[in-house]
C-alpha cells in the first residue's frame, strides 16, 4: 500500500542527510508497507549495533520515523532500500506496519553508489566497509579509480588510500573495522612492507595506546633495521592504561545512555565522541550538556 503525505516539518535531519532529498520526479513522501520492502544486498554497511537498534526502536515507538527512507521500486508492489536500512530494522523491532519513504529512480550501479555516498555523508561506515564497497564497484562495473572518483565525488587519492587498507593483515583490518585503530594508524602501518611486522606494531598500538606519530616512528625504525618492540617501549605510552580507558568509556556511556568513543595520544590530547541515532537523541544529549548531566 502506498499513501502520500506532505514533506513539511522534517526538522534538523533534512539539513544534514541526502536521505531527505526529494525523490527524482516527485516531492511527496510515500507511506510504504514494511512487508513490501527488502534490504539492499549490496548495502555498504555490514554491521548494525543491536543495542543502538533497540534504542532507535524505542524512539520510533514514541515519535515515529523523523527521516524518511530512500527506496527504489523493483516491482508492482515491491521496493528495495537505497538508504535507511537501520531505520527499517528499527521500525520492524518497533512493530510498525509501514514507514515514510521517498521513491527514487536508480539502476544497480547507482543504487550501490547512492547507498555508499549516503552512508559516508552520515559517517555510518567504517573504513573497511568503505574500502570493500569501492572495490566492489570497481570490480563489478569495471571502473577505473579515476572514473569512480568522478561518480561519487571523492578524490582519486582518497579512493586509492582506502583500497590500500585491504592489503593489511586480516587482524589489522578487523581492528580498523571495530575502530580499535584509526586511518592514521593504518596509513602508518602501510609504510611497512612486512605483514608480520605490521601485526607486531599493531599489537603494540593496542597494548600501549600508541599515537599515530609514534607508529610512524616505529615504521621508520623498522626501515632503519631497528627492533620494533624495543623502539615501542623507549617511552611510556599514556599515563592512562587501556583498563582505565575502558572504565572511563563505560562510565560515560552509562551516564549519557549512548555509545561513547574517545582517543588520547601520548601528549594527553584527544577527543571524545558521543553517538546519536536520531534528532531526538541529539536533543537529549544537548539538554544533558546544558544542565551538566
Amino acid at each position: 500500500m502506498v499513501q502520500h503525505r506532505n514533506a513539511l516539518g522534517r526538522g534538523l535531519g533534512s539539513l544534514i542527510s541526502m536521505d531527505d532529498a526529494p525523490a527524482r520526479d516527485t516531492s511527496a513522501i510515500n507511506e510504504i508497507d514494511l512487508a513490501h520492502i527488502s534490504p539492499n544486498p549490496d548495502q555498504p554497511r555490514t554491521s548494525f549495533d543491536e543495542t543502538a537498534l533497540d534504542e532507535l526502536a524505542s524512539s520510533i515507538r514514541e515519535l515515529g520515523i523523523i527521516q524518511p527512507l530512500s527506496l527504489r521500486k523493483t516491482g508492482p508492489d515491491s521496493y528495495q532500500i537505497i538508504a535507511g536500512e537501520r531505520r527499517y530494522r528499527a521500525a520492524q523491532k518497533a512493530g510498525l506496519k509501514s514507514v515514510p519513504a521517498y521513491i527514487r529512480t536508480a539502476n544497480e550501479a547507482e543504487l550501490t553508489e547512492m547507498a555508499l555516498i549516503e552512508n559516508i555523508q552520515r559517517e555510518d561506515l567504517n573504513a573497511i566497509e568503505i574500502a570493500l564497497t569501492f572495490k566492489k564497484l570497481i570490480d563489478r562495473y569495471e571502473l577505473t579509480q579515476e572514473r569512480l572518483s568522478e561518480r561519487i565525488g571523492k578524490k582519486r587519492a582518497t579512493i586509492a588510500n582506502f583500497l590500500r587498507l585491504l592489503k593489511l593483515p586480516a587482524e589489522v583490518q578487523l581492528g580498523l573495522r571495530d575502530k580499535r585503530v584509526d586511518m592514521g594508524h593504518a596509513r602508518a602501518l602501510l609504510s611497512v612492507d612486512n605483514p608480520s611486522v605490521q601485526l607486531k606494531i599493531y599489537k603494540e598500538i593496542l597494548k600501549q595506546g600508541l599515537s599515530v606519530r609514534k607508529v610512524e616512528e616505529l615504521a621508520k625504525a623498522y626501515q632503519e633495521g631497528k627492533n620494533v618492540k624495543e623502539a615501542a617501549q623507549q617511552q611510556p605510552a599514556s599515563r592512562l592504561g587501556n583498563h582505565d580507558f575502558d572504565l572511563l568509556k563505560k562510565h560515560l556511556s552509562a551516564a549519557f545512555q549512548t555509545p561513547v568513543k574517545f582517543s588520547c595520544d601520548r601528549s594527553g590530547k584527544g577527543q571524545i565522541t558521543f553517538s546519536f541515532a536520531s534528532e531526538e537523541e541529539l536533543t537529549r544529549l544537548i539538554s544533558m550538556f546544558d544542565r551538566g548531566l
